[in-house]
């Protein structure tokens, strides 16, 4: 995970509309970046939807809510569509992003061990410095645990 009080690594990846977003599109407000492993599983579902619910509340504290998961383009579509979601979720199937915020991790479940996301969120401040990072992130929890951070 990267220190608080770091520079946020520069991106630029597409969102579920293929549209390119970049770190530094956002200067002058805070970022709110979250890592997840996967579109449509129950976690991620959970985590997305609570952050779509409060994006207006998000905004009224200028801060703009971006997820990052390496599905693809299409595979963000889809989940966007069927779950009716307004956040801007960006595509990083090469895991350079994902990579860079050192969240490619070791996991274990049900004792296999395998390489993949892992639940992370990130609030990057105005000037592109981490204030906050969260590794132990309960996805069901996490929206409003960040909006009361912010």
């Amino acid at each position: 995970m990267l220190e608080v009080g770091s520079k946020a690594p520069e991106f630029t990846l597409p969102d579920q509309n293929g549209e390119l977003h970049s770190l530094s599109d956002y200067k002058g407000k805070k970022v709110l970046l979250y890592f997840y492993p996967r579109d449509n599983t129950p976690g991620c579902t959970k985590q997305a939807c609570g952050y779509s619910q409060r994006i207006d509340a998000f905004a009224d504290k200028n801060t703009v809510i971006l997820g990052v998961s390496k599905d693809t383009v299409a595979s963000h579509k889809r989940f966007e569509e069927k779950q009716d979601l307004k956040i801007t979720i960006l595509a990083d199937p090469e895991r350079t992003v994902i990579e860079a915020y050192d969240v490619w991790k070791e996991k274990k479940n049900y004792g296999k061990v395998s390489m993949g996301v892992v639940r992370t969120t990130y609030l990057i401040d105005e000037s592109g410095t981490i204030i906050m990072a969260n590794g132990k992130v309960k996805a069901a929890d996490d929206p409003e645990k960040m909006l009361g951070e912010v």
